[in-house]
Parts: C-alpha cells; sequence; structure tokens
C-alpha cells in the first residue's frame, strides 16, 4: 500500500511562509484562499505562571492531511472526492456540484468552495509534479528544510526534501563568474529526512487530532509541548 503524505520538523520550521506563497503560486490559488496555511502556536508558557521570555512558540502547516479513511470522500454524492492509488485525495472537477459536504466534514477545515468555478478546491500534494517524480512545491522550496515527501509507509526517515531549496545553496553569481564559471542553481538536490534533521524519538512524533479519518502527516517536535 502506497501513502503519499508530508513530514515537517516543527523545530527546523522558521514560519517564513515559503510554502504557502509556493503553493499559491505554482497551483494557482485564488487570493485570500490558501491550500496550505502556516499557523503560529504560542507564545505558551513554559511552566505554570511563566512570562516572558520563559514561553514557548513554534509553527504549524495546516493543509490536507490525505487521510487514510477521509470523511470528504464518505459524504461526496458524485465520487468527486476520491482516495487514489497512491493514497492522496483528490477531487475530480468535472463531477464537483459544488455542495459543500465535503467542506463541513473535513475535520481541519482545509477545503474551500472556488466562487468562480463553483467547485471545491484543496491541496492536491501537486499531483501535476509528483506524478512526473518531483517534490511538491512547498516542500520543494522549504526554506528552512523542515519538509520531507515520500510514501510514509516506507518508514518517515526516508522521507525526501530539497538539499538546495530554490537553488540558495547553490555559488553565489559572483563566486562563479569570478572562477569563470557559470551559475546554475540545482533544483532537484534531495536528501532524506534522516540526513538532515536530528535524532528525534516516536514519542516526538505528532498528528493532527484524529476522528476517525487518520491523517496521515506527521509532525515531529521535541524542544516544545505539542499544541495540535
Amino acid at each position: 500500500m502506497t501513502q503519499y503524505a508530508i513530514v515537517t520538523d516543527l523545530d527546523r520550521c522558521v514560519g517564513c511562509l515559503s510554502c504557502a506563497t509556493a503553493c499559491k503560486t505554482v497551483n494557482n490559488v485564488e487570493p485570500g484562499s490558501f491550500w496550505c496555511k502556516t499557523l503560529r502556536i504560542g507564545p505558551n508558557p513554559m511552566y505554570e505562571g511563566a512570562q516572558c521570555p520563559d514561553v514557548e512558540l513554534y509553527f504549524l502547516t495546516v493543509q490536507c492531511q490525505h487521510c487514510y479513511n477521509p470523511a470528504c470522500v464518505k459524504v461526496c454524492p458524485t465520487g468527486a472526492s476520491k482516495k487514489e492509488a497512491d493514497g492522496t485525495v483528490q477531487i475530480d472537477k468535472e463531477k464537483c456540484i459544488g455542495c459543500q459536504f465535503c467542506v463541513m466534514a473535513c475535520p481541519y477545515g482545509v477545503r474551500y468552495l472556488n466562487e468562480k468555478e463553483r467547485v471545491v478546491e484543496k491541496c492536491t500534494l501537486c499531483e501535476q509534479q509528483t506524478s512526473q517524480g518531483e517534490l511538491p512545491q512547498c516542500v520543494l522550496l522549504c526554506g528552512g528544510r523542515a519538509r520531507f515527501f515520500g510514501d510514509i509507509e516506507q518508514g518517515i526517515d526516508n522521507m525526501v526534501g530539497s538539499s538546495n531549496p530554490g537553488g540558495h545553496n547553490a555559488p553565489t553569481v559572483a563566486a562563479t563568474h569570478a572562477k569563470g564559471g557559470t551559475y546554475e542553481p540545482v533544483h532537484n538536490a534531495r536528501a532524506t529526512l534522516k540526513e538532515v534533521c536530528k535524532p528525534y524519538s516516536d514519542a516526538q512524533v505528532y498528528h493532527l487530532p484524529d476522528v476517525g479519518n487518520k491523517p496521515a502527516f506527521r509532525y515531529i517536535l521535541r524542544k516544545y509541548k505539542w499544541q495540535g
């Protein structure tokens, strides 16, 4: 069984919103709507009665969790929402009648009605890219190298992220020209979660609240108390 998903190391996430921006750009998400949101969790007191600076804060990225048992698929009257062989949940816009039953059924509030097209939209895990062996845009351009994509059934350590997000780790233009070379940012260089992230325990791996839908996405948080 294949279950594509994203794992986010929240200790590495800096809340730069690159994932949300990249998602909106590549998927042409209309203004005011988001397929990927970055929430600020905190600041919360580190202990009872604590005040600044004894507070903790982290950023939590929320999008369609491509659940194992998606409630949105169960309530769709036309079969527009469906669970694919790769584990992702997709929407067939030709079948969608805009009833929004799926919007109401989603426990995470990550679906919405496109008022212009009168169809429901959400994160597709960049199906147009992953079907070609590429990474989702939010993973590819994660500035903190905090996001990793792959078949979660093969283990979190094997999830893959960009080792060179946006080409930012490539030599500078000036330095390359000084050596008489050509500046060619590498956008497809990859690294596994195990290669990039610090060690973690099973107790430090979390998921959003499960109400029977079994969310596939995972979050790693070591330093702070999980508030998801």
